[in-house]
């Protein structure tokens, strides 16, 4: 194991503790009795109860929506398939605050647990339909035409059979929706529902970062841990995969019949509310706001924040795959305990809040490093440990995929190992690299809690100047970011598409 990649991964996985170090040292700073007493209020009850019921009820919504829509366009005779299963997962390039803010656009008086359970379920049901379509994609129909020939109806065959082969890509979609339901602070705050996140974004402009506000982040990150909990207990250790060889059947497809017209209403439907109507109201307000909204001031600033965009996107996508490199590292070639635990905790920490991990920067920059407060490496820094999973991940395939032989061939061959490496593992590594960066790239171009907390005074990106223009009820001015992000978020929600495709085998 060479010791520069064990030193840098154990410092990864070091800094990756910080957020949850913060929040035990917090509620041990307040003391146990004051801890209770701000945990234990009515206001803290009401968060909890609206928090819970949001979850409880979106992500059984998103999972009927996802999982049904994943069935009706893999396993059925839908007529216009591949059009659906674009269109299913559209709605991926829409960031939540901005689907709020069309929302709000239509129904000025969206407010409250009904508007918010309807917000997230359009927003993140992608999240459970994009896995669930490419698992039907690749399953083996030949289980299904067995249970078909001992006498078992199309809906037995359906939770009989495959159903119970959906469980890990249900789980794992239900986990990404529930973490998003827990960390979203735009889509809410703007409906004005209040959950965690937005009471602690409150408490932070007030207080700034009061006693109050590190009890709400401590509750809300024991939601996170007992959701990681819940996850882990739904996926089970069962095993799905098909041992033997022979190639896969062909799936055949259910007829659907007189159900064939329900089915491309509801699915319209769907497509209408999460996409239709966001991209419709953005068109609007870009009319109505005529020449205005693209004037020199106006095309100055967004210009600027594009820029400042594109340029924290790319510093943040470079310092999180080189930040993942060890670790996947470490995994791959040397498998074990001391890897498992590195990894499980960036996985933990990412599925944080990010305001929670901005409150534990700003604080530690406080009181350890002051300079470091509000400024750009602090920001990147945010932005590595909340979306170094999307790298890892990728990394993981690619590095899996360069044998260690090649290396250790090339070394025979009398090349240096660390030449050795950059033309041979790192070259076959470099797509899966790409990939990723792509992804977490993606992701901090639409981050908004963490970035407004650690941006730079006077860094402005089209996520923190579209929140700024929306809240003042400049809705044509933010329509013009909005449209950016949604142009920017396409390619690469059809990327993640194509690639789920591809791994499916079609």
């Amino acid at each position: 194991m060479p010791l520069p990649v064990l030193v840098l991964s154990i410092a990864v996985g070091a800094v990756s503790l910080v957020p949850l170090g913060f929040v035990v040292a917090m509620t041990i700073a307040t003391g146990w009795d004051t801890a209770i007493a701000l945990i234990f209020r009515p206001r803290v009850l009401e968060l909890l109860g609206n928090t819970i019921w949001l979850v409880v009820i979106s992500v059984p919504l998103c999972l009927v929506i996802g999982v049904g829509g994943a069935w009706l366009v893999e396993r059925t005779t839908l007529f216009g398939h591949r059009i659906w299963a674009v269109l299913l997962a559209a709605p991926l390039a829409i960031p939540a605050f901005v689907n709020s803010y069309a929302w709000v656009s239509v129904v000025p008086s969206m407010s409250g647990l009904g508007s918010g359970v309807f917000l997230a379920t359009l927003s993140y049901y992608p999240l459970v339909y994009i896995p669930a379509a490419a698992t039907l994609a690749r399953l083996d129909p030949a289980l299904e035409q067995s249970a078909a020939s001992l006498g078992l109806g199309p809906w037995r065959v359906f939770f009989r059979v495959v159903l119970p082969q959906l469980r890990i890509a249900v789980a794992g979609g239900a986990l990404l929706v529930g973490l998003h339901l827990l960390s979203e602070y735009g889509a809410f705050a703007m409906i004005r529902f209040d959950t965690f996140t937005t009471a602690i974004m409150e408490q932070y402009r007030s207080t700034f970062n009061g006693a109050a506000g590190n009890m709400l982040a401590s509750v809300l990150v024991l939601l996170c841990l007992v959701m990681l909990a819940v996850e882990s207990r739904a996926r089970g250790n069962a095993r799905y995969a098909k041992l033997g060889s022979g190639a896969q059947a062909a799936p055949t497809r259910l007829g659907l019949g007189g159900f064939q017209l329900p089915s491309q209403l509801a699915l319209a439907a769907v497509a209408v509310l999460a996409f239709g109507v966001p991209v419709w109201i953005i068109g609007r307000w870009l009319i109505a706001g005529g020449a205005k909204i693209w004037a020199n001031d106006a095309f100055t600033a967004l210009s600027a924040a594009l820029g400042q965009s594109l340029w924290l996107g790319f510093l943040g996508a470079l310092a999180t795959i080189v930040a993942a490199f060890p670790l996947t590292w470490l995994a791959v070639r040397f498998p074990g305990w001391l890897s498992k635990t590195l990894e499980l905790a960036n996985y933990v920490t990412s599925s944080m809040p990010g305001i929670v991990l901005a409150l534990a920067f700003v604080t530690v920059a406080l009181h350890a490093i002051p300079d470091l407060y509000q400024t750009t490496p602090l920001l990147v820094a945010a932005y590595v440990l909340l979306f170094l999973p999307r790298a890892l991940v990728s990394l993981r395939a690619g590095l899996s995929q360069a044998p260690k032989e090649l290396e250790e061939a090339a070394r025979a061959l009398g090349r240096r190992p660390i030449v050795a490496f950059v033309r041979v593992t790192l070259r076959l590594a470099a797509p899966a690299a790409a990939g990723g960066a792509a992804l977490v790239f993606l992701a901090v171009v639409n981050e908004l809690t963490a970035t407004l907390l650690l941006a730079p005074t006077g860094t402005s990106t089209l996520a923190t100047e579209f929140w700024n223009l929306s809240n003042g009820i400049d809705y044509a001015g933010a329509a013009p970011y909005a449209l950016l992000m949604i142009l920017l978020s396409a390619p690469m929600t059809y990327l993640l598409f194509q690639q789920s495709k591809k791994a499916a085998g079609q």
